[in-house]
């Protein structure tokens, strides 16, 4: 059921804090082809050297529950925590055929830039017209993503003006803050704007998102469901959940 109005006022909040995929873009189904294409081959390579049985990555549940929103080696740890499976750290500057946490993300990025490469970046237009909207009322935006490739893929789909801050996996890096659920990434956001987490709300389509948004103490947490996550982003801590930002125009 939609919202009854949009809940995003002026008299309540200075800024919003919006994930990247999944909410601005269609990057999210860009990333979970990515993680599936890079575990495939990584679990099909033990199976065949008898390590354990062939179990697929799959995308609707390990990819939303152990690897969405999550900086690319959190989420390399936690999948593979998840079956057990044990790996040497590595550095960031492993190669990508490296068997190390680094060097699955490493490969993982790869694929993902080809695919930005090729032009598969596409902004939801409910999303953008939210942001446009939001900016002529003098609200002011920000983009928070565990993405190395957060500009590029702004860039790409031709919104990348539309924000007046970024906190990017590159940032967080740089700056070692936790990334999702920990609200730190949020949290910097909102420093950078000049606004308290009370006045601020974010936007976000995944599990580990909606945590990091309540667990900051943001006046709102909106979630987006583009397919069969509704309860979990509200029993994680969305106060509000649309299919689509168009909902809230």
């Amino acid at each position: 059921m939609s919202p009854p109005h949009n809940p995003i006022t002026q008299d309540q909040f200075d800024a919003v804090l919006f994930d990247l995929d999944g909410v601005l873009t269609s990057t999210a189904s860009i990333h979970a082809r990515c993680w599936k294409t890079m575990f495939d081959d990584f679990l099909g390579r033990r199976a065949a050297e008898g390590r354990e049985p062939f179990r697929p990555f799959d995308i609707e549940t390990d990819y939303k529950l152990h690897v969405d929103g999550k900086l690319r080696y959190e989420g390399v740890r936690t999948f593979l925590a998840s079956r057990n499976i044990s790996l040497p750290e590595g550095t960031p500057e492993n190669p990508p055929t490296a068997d190390t946490v680094c060097g699955l993300g490493n490969r993982k990025d790869e694929l993902v830039k080809v695919a930005i490469n090729q032009g598969e970046v596409a902004a939801y237009p409910g999303s953008v017209a939210l942001v446009r909207r939001l900016r002529d009322q003098g609200i002011r935006t920000a983009v928070v993503s565990s993405s190395n490739n957060c500009e590029q893929v702004l860039r790409a789909a031709g919104i990348l003006e539309l924000f007046d801050a970024r906190v990017d996996g590159l940032v967080a890096s740089h700056l070692h803050l936790p990334g999702k659920p920990a609200p730190d990434t949020f949290l910097k956001a909102a420093q950078m704007l000049g606004v308290p987490p009370a006045r601020a709300v974010v936007v976000e389509d995944a599990i580990a998102g909606v945590q990091a948004g309540r667990a900051g103490g943001f006046g709102l947490v909106i979630g987006v469901d583009r397919g069969g996550s509704r309860d979990a982003l509200r029993g994680h801590g969305a106060d509000v959940v649309v299919a689509d930002l168009q909902e809230l125009l």
